[in-house]
């Protein structure tokens, strides 16, 4: 069995939080979640044990139950050293000579499953595996004081370690066993255990990525944050869209692009859709109490909505200052403010359903451009919107998603760019169709990245 090792042991002191930092929140989740996440949704991984400090079994258990995770096996007390916390995990599993443990740092949230997929196919072939980085830094070595360098070592052949570390059970049973009859024995890095008390064993070391960053100080919070705003979450696999029979459905900007096809795929699968926008039902999402009315009527009508869906929006190419302070205000309105009209109506809603509200952004809110510059920023507000959202109503058990389409061929982007070719341009049924998966996945906080397929010309 593939059994992945998930070492939380730690209290996190460097950070500078009250709390360990593999609980920290980002993205909607803690970062041991995120973690966890993705060994749970990798088909090689059999089993998952998570190595934590006894203060917090509790917590790991309640995230177990709350996350719906099959494979979280084991919950194992960690130790005061990193090295006692892998023990308890080879202690663990030490019945079956045979398995292989894959232990990967909590506070490595950012693990891509390309990675993950590469060590355990280096196990077919070899009983330790590393994962590294080449140092883009030169290196240098000090001497005892600390202040003179001793030697400049070539950084050709210096790699930066990342995990995961994995290996043959048999394998790092045997090196600990050598390891803990030294009396100087000192490691917080397993394959450097292997290493030195198993010098004939090769350890193989697979590529790893800069993204793999490990959340160690409060600087690196900010960066991780970043990280995973600009992350993507891709739906590899289509979704059976009978799961939609039965579901409520309201969508703002329903009468036209996006949504419209929403409603339509929807609408075939037995969803009911209700749409509204300023054209079909003279719903204004920058009004607060327009939007109330409409979710009020569908209320009425079904006794449930399962999600809310905001397309919603308005784009205006110029440049700001030829621009007319109402239609400033116009973009403002419909963009931030309708958006956060609508979730904060659809709260009680979703409340009750435990639901889903799946926002839109742009491209652009990556990088603001030219002409673009009250749009894109609205589009920046609604990606921290949603992870802000995200976290704070996970106790209510709401979702909360955005969507990120590449250029969408729809009424709003023709009126502004004009015609274009439609190779070059994602079409607004593949975008609902996207939106429409998201709906019935597990995700909250992500945005949903959705690129035009290049095609071999």
């Amino acid at each position: 069995m593939n059994i992945a090792v998930i070492l939380a042991g730690g209290v996190g002191s460097r950070l500078g939080y009250e709390f360990p930092k593999q609980f920290f929140k980002v993205a909607g989740k803690s970062v041991i979640e995120h973690t966890i996440d993705v060994f749970e949704n990798n088909q090689l991984i059999d089993e998952i044990a998570v190595v934590v400090h006894a203060a917090y079994t509790s917590t790991v258990e309640t995230m177990v139950l709350n996350n719906g995770w099959k494979k979280v096996r084991k919950i194992l007390k960690g130790g005061v050293e990193r090295y006692e916390s892998s023990l308890a995990a080879i202690s663990a599993y030490e019945d079956d000579l045979n398995h292989n443990l894959i232990f990967h740092d909590a506070v490595r949230p950012m693990l891509s499953q390309h990675i993950l997929n590469s060590v355990v196919a280096a196990l077919e072939k070899y009983n330790a595996v590393d994962v590294a980085v080449p140092s883009t830094d030169t290196i240098i070595k000090v001497d005892e004081s600390g202040e003179l360098i001793e030697s400049v070592p070539n950084r050709k052949y210096l790699m930066r370690g990342q995990t995961p570390q994995a290996f043959k059970l048999h394998t790092i049973k045997k090196a600990y066993e050598i390891a803990l009859q030294d009396p100087e024995f000192s490691s917080s890095d397993d394959c450097g255990t292997v290493v030195k008390y198993l010098p004939n064993e090769k350890v193989f070391v697979v590529a790893g990525e800069e993204a793999n960053m490990k959340l160690t100080y409060k600087e690196d919070t900010y960066l991780l944050d970043k990280l995973f705003q600009l992350r993507s979450a891709n739906l590899h696999t289509k979704v059976d869209y009978h799961l939609l029979k039965g579901k409520v459905i309201v969508i703002f900007g329903g009468s036209s692009g996006i949504g419209q096809k929403m409603a339509e795929i929807a609408q075939e699968y037995g969803a009911q859709v209700f749409s509204f926008s300023r054209k079909c039902s003279q719903t204004d999402i920058a009004d607060k109490n327009s939007v109330k009315e409409a979710l009020q009527k569908v209320y009425s009508v079904t006794q449930r909505i399962d999600y809310v869906v905001n397309t919603a929006a308005i784009l205006k190419k110029e440049p700001l200052m030829n621009m007319k302070q109402s239609t400033i205000e116009q973009m403002i309105r419909t963009n931030y403010d309708g958006m956060v009209n609508v979730a904060i109506e659809s709260y009680p809603y979703l409340k009750e359903s435990k639901g889903q509200l799946l926002l839109y952004t742009s491209s652009s809110y990556t990088r603001g451009r030219a002409f673009y510059s009250i749009y894109s920023s609205t589009k920046a507000a609604a990606v921290n919107f949603t992870q802000a959202l995200a976290q704070e109503w996970e106790p209510a058990e709401i979702k909360v998603n955005v969507i990120n389409p590449e250029r969408t061929k729809t009424p709003m982007r023709v009126m502004n760019f004009g015609n274009e070719p439609d190779s070059t341009l994602l079409s607004s049924e593949e975008v609902a169709e996207v939106s429409l998966q998201t709906l019935l996945s597990d995700f909250t906080g992500q945005v949903i990245d959705i690129k035009l397929r290049k095609t071999n010309s």
